[in-house]
């Protein structure tokens, strides 16, 4: 009996894979639609526990799991199948943006931590206005008078909200259904130009500028947590340092590029 390798089985799946998607999407074959959820349903396992992970205990992993699923049925609803991307790029970006916008709805992180927030944002961007530079702990401190172990204590707080915090900087100029994900603004060479392409060009290059400017750790937490898929754990391993630590530095990594976000969208609305 011919045994087939690895490599060979893969294809195979693959090649079945592909039937699927192509038999759901020209004729909207409704069980070739439940066969592509359960066969990706894995990911919203997987999505919802590394969002769990950065989240207070009391929230139910299940309920998590159970936005994802939402978030899966409407990516691949409007997954295109002729674009150069693997689906489970573009679905794991569905699944969690679904989920922070179910959790964003519960509004489960207090008005006062929303509003310290804000402060905080506001801080590091008249600093870095003034000063021409990232401003350190201790003259964020001064500028909101008070301790830098409370910035640090603040700085904990806030984690809760900076989850998939970088998914929001795209966000935030549009309704629920108009939303972009970052996954959505990987180029595609066979794509008609939107006609806000201009616009859209213009936030993805202050976000870059956002990041280039980050100061060094900064700038290797958002990369690993967000474009390699480490834990907040396995980047301070790769730090050498604390997971609380690495939280506090992706927290304070969010605010600076929300703030630089808010000028370049308000620069943006006057034009």
């Amino acid at each position: 009996m011919e045994k087939f390798s690895t490599k060979e089985k893969e294809k195979v799946k693959d090649a079945e894979l592909r039937v699927l998607w192509e038999t759901y999407k020209k004729n909207d074959d409704q069980d070739a639609r439940e066969k592509l959820i359960l066969h990706y349903s894995p990911l919203v396992k997987y999505v919802a526990g590394r969002v769990a992970a950065n989240l207070p205990q009391n929230i139910d992993s299940g309920d998590l799991i159970s936005y994802g699923i939402f978030g899966l049925i409407d990516a691949i609803q409007k997954f295109d199948i002729e674009r150069e991307i693997k689906f489970e790029t573009y679905g794991m970006a569905r699944i969690k943006g679904a989920i922070i916008d179910e959790l964003r709805a519960l509004d489960w992180v207090p008005r006062s931590v929303r509003s310290r927030a804000r402060q905080l944002e506001k801080a590091y961007i008249e600093l870095e206005n003034r000063l021409k530079r990232v401003p350190s702990d201790e003259e964020v401190a001064k500028e909101l008078e008070i301790e830098v172990k409370e910035l640090h204590t603040l700085l904990s707080q806030l984690s809760y909200t900076s989850v998939v915090a970088l998914e929001d900087l795209w966000n935030a100029r549009g309704e629920k259904d108009e939303r972009v994900s970052l996954i959505d603004t990987v180029k595609d060479d066979n794509a008609l130009e939107p006609s806000k392409a201009f616009e859209s060009s213009e936030m993805k290059e202050v976000v870059a500028t956002a990041i280039e400017k980050l100061p060094e750790r900064e700038k290797i937490v958002i990369a690993l947590y967000y474009y390699e898929g480490l834990t907040l754990r396995e980047i301070g391993e790769v730090l050498g340092v604390t997971e609380s630590r690495v939280s506090q530095l992706h927290t304070k990594a969010i605010i600076r590029m929300k703030a630089k976000l808010r000028q370049a969208q308000q620069y943006l609305s006057t034009d």
